[in-house]
This record gives C-alpha cells, sequence and structure tokens, in this order.
C-alpha cells in the first residue's frame, strides 16, 4: 500500500490550492491528489463564469468575507506572474425601482467593511464606463472586479505542484475508507491525513469520516447563453441587485477574459448531482434523495424555494432568459444569444435541521481528517488565502 503524508480527494482549485500551501508550510510533505475524473477542475473549478469577485455580497463574520478581497488579489498577482489571461473590466451592480436602492446602500456597507473597493454612482457616471447600461438613479461600481480562465489557472497550478514532486491520481474514484486508509478504484492509499475537496460528493465523503452529518447536497444547475453578434455591445460586468436572503446572483452580463459577452447563470434545482444534461452522471439514488429534500423545500416553503424554482424553471425558456438580463441595459440583440456555454452544477449545502441553504463556507475534521464542504462561489477567488486559513487552522495542528 502507498502511503503518503496528506491525500487530497479533489483537484479542482481548492484540492490545488491547498496542495499549494502545504507545500508552502512543508515543502518535503508526500502528498497525493485523487480524483475521479481524467483530469483536473472538470467540474465546478473548470465550468463558472471565471469571474474574479470583489467581496461586497457578504457578511462581516463569514468567511467569504474575510478572504474575497485578500483572494482577488491574490489570483491577479499569480495569474500576471504566469502570464495568464486577465480582463480588468470591472462591474456595475444595477437598480430597478427605490427598493434596490437600499439594498445598493447595503450592498456598499458590507463591501467598505470587508475592504472592497466600491462605491456608488450616480447613472451619469455610469453612463460615462458603460454607455449601454440602464439603472435607476445608481448604481454601484466595483473597479476591482476582473475575470480570468479558470481552466487555464487550474492547468498551471496543476504544472506548479506537479514540479513540487505532488503526485496526481486520476480515474481514481473514491469509494470508502477504513482508519486513514481511502479506497478507491484504482486501489488503496495510507494518508497522515485526509483533505476532503470533493465538491459535489464533499457531504459524502465527510459522513464516512463521521463529519457533515446534518448536511446534504442540493445540486443548482447554472445556464449561460453566450452572445456572438460582437464583443463590443457590453463592456463591463452587470449585474442586478441580489436577493439577499439566498446564495444566487441573479441572471447578469459577464465579460470573459478574452473580451467575450454572456449571460445567466440559472440556478435552476438539478435532480441529481451531475445533472449537467439528460443523461451525464445519472444516479437513481441521487434523484430520488434529491427528490424527497426538494419535494420538502417546496412543501415547506422554507426560505422561499417554491417561488425560487418556478421563477428558475422558467429560465429554461430562451426568450424569457434573454429578457432578463435585457432590462439592465439600453440595447442589445436578443437574436445575438445563440449558443450554451458548457453547464455548471453549484455544490450547494442544505442544513437538513433547519431546511436552509447554507451561506459560507463550512470546514470540519480533526487531526485525522478535514472536509471543505459548501465551497461555491467565491470559493475560486478565495482559494489562496482561504486554503492557507484551512492549511493554518486545521491541518499543521
Amino acid at each position: 500500500m502507498q502511503k503518503y503524508d496528506f491525500i487530497i480527494i479533489g483537484s479542482g482549485i481548492i484540492g490545488l490550492s491547498m496542495a499549494h500551501s502545504i507545500k508552502g508550510r512543508k515543502l518535503e510533505a508526500r502528498i497525493l491528489i485523487l480524483d475521479k475524473e481524467p483530469g483536473e477542475a472538470r467540474h465546478a473549478s473548470g465550468r463558472n463564469s471565471g469571474v474574479l469577485h470583489s467581496g461586497f455580497y457578504y457578511t462581516a463574520d463569514s468567511l467569504k468575507a474575510k478572504f474575497t478581497v485578500e483572494g482577488a488579489r491574490a489570483m491577479k498577482a499569480y495569474v500576471k506572474a504566469k502570464g495568464l489571461g486577465l480582463n480588468q473590466c470591472g462591474k456595475l451592480v444595477v437598480a430597478q425601482n427605490e427598493h434596490e436602492l437600499g439594498q445598493l446602500d447595503e450592498l456598499l456597507r458590507r463591501g467598505q467593511r470587508n475592504g472592497s473597493n466600491v462605491r456608488l454612482i450616480d447613472e451619469a457616471e455610469a453612463l460615462d464606463i458603460e454607455p449601454n447600461v440602464k439603472t435607476f438613479k445608481r448604481c454601484l461600481y466595483s473597479p476591482d472586479t476582473a475575470s480570468i480562465d479558470p481552466k487555464e489557472v487550474c492547468a498551471s497550478l496543476k504544472k506548479d505542484l506537479i514540479d513540487l514532486g505532488v503526485e496526481f491520481s486520476y480515474d481514481t474514484k473514491y469509494s470508502g475508507r477504513s482508519m486513514n486508509v481511502v479506497q478507491t478504484s484504482q486501489g488503496d492509499f495510507e494518508g497522515g491525513k485526509i483533505i476532503n475537496c470533493a465538491g459535489l460528493y464533499a457531504d459524502r465523503v465527510a459522513q464516512d469520516f463521521g463529519f457533515g452529518m446534518k448536511y446534504t447536497m442540493i445540486p443548482f444547475k447554472g445556464l449561460y447563453l453566450k452572445y456572438t453578434k460582437n464583443k463590443s455591445d457590453v463592456s463591463v460586468n452587470i449585474y442586478p441587485v441580489p436577493n439577499l436572503k439566498n446564495p444566487f446572483l441573479g441572471v447578469h452580463f459577464t465579460k470573459t477574459v478574452d473580451g467575450d459577452i454572456k449571460i445567466g447563470p440559472t440556478a435552476i434545482p438539478a435532480l441529481w448531482r451531475e445533472n449537467y444534461d439528460a443523461k451525464s452522471g445519472f444516479s437513481f439514488n441521487e434523484m430520488a434523495e434529491i427528490s424527497f429534500y426538494e419535494s420538502k423545500l417546496y412543501l415547506t416553503n422554507a426560505f422561499n424555494f417554491r417561488s425560487l424554482a418556478h421563477e428558475e424553471i422558467r429560465k429554461y425558456y430562451k426568450w424569457y432568459f434573454i429578457s432578463l438580463a435585457q432590462s439592465m441595459v439600453k440595447r442589445i440583440d436578443p437574436q445575438g444569444f445563440t449558443e450554451y456555454t458548457r453547464p455548471g452544477i453549484r455544490a450547494q449545502l442544505l442544513d437538513k435541521t433547519t431546511l436552509s441553504l447554507v451561506q459560507d463556507f463550512v470546514v470540519e475534521g480533526d487531526h485525522k481528517s478535514i472536509h471543505v464542504l459548501n465551497a461555491v462561489s467565491p470559493a475560486f477567488t478565495c482559494a489562496f488565502p482561504f486554503s492557507q486559513y484551512v492549511v493554518d487552522r486545521y491541518v499543521f495542528i
């Protein structure tokens, strides 16, 4: 049996950055990263929007607030040092009515507490930044919001880790554990410490170790529509004012690292964990379990799930999806949205005891295993400082 100091389950951005942080503390550590896929970042990390967030959405006592500003700074420094793509396009959060102006004020307060470079601007200044934007009186401006290529970043980070001696085992599906022996489709591996960064399956792995018992995963499907008419009709990210009671940011305009325009994402309740389409990753057991909890949420209308589900399912209608984005700009050609990008699945944690969506990152563990749960947006932005926090607080104890 092969033995390692650390075994990391999952090669998304959190698993990769966790290994990077460990090597920063202990260069001689022997690390193995396992993944059931044939390569790195095949799920959320390689399918997200690529936006580096600026930290004004999150309450001050949260891990997201603690690490977003620092994480964006660290990620920008990394991509610049490696010569990777970076589009420092900025973001406008637009209002549609008086009520949403009050929500902008709350976002500004959060941003200021979290150290984010944000300010409220009037409609005239917004039009100077983006002539096509449409807002009600004011909007929130975040000049530091930027876009990167998440797959490019993960590939670069993997190369760095290989150069540092980290080993990878792909097509290696986790199947269970016995003490600190990880059982997989490629045999057994023993680790001094197991670090669970398994994304959509992080709750399952955690529960094998006796952690995360009050949680389950409720996946939400994110779809983006690409605007292929041109790259010039929108020059910055344009977001609506979000509903601060749930973790979704609403349909918005994203400027990608290469200047493309896309709208999205949806947050459609998925039927199983890898429900990217009608067949991929299908599991009857997963569908039964998820349907049970989604039915429970629907019947109790926890966190207003019923209207959320109805609203999100409407976004399968392309015309409606586009109309939500149209409300934030003066002009856009609906016929210009011609193709969907690869869908993503948000690995959203549900607290089974309260029937509430968990808003923040969750870390549980002991001296033998650590489990990163609910590593959802802005996990990519936060990856470097968040991983350092986990390593300092949970790994080297």
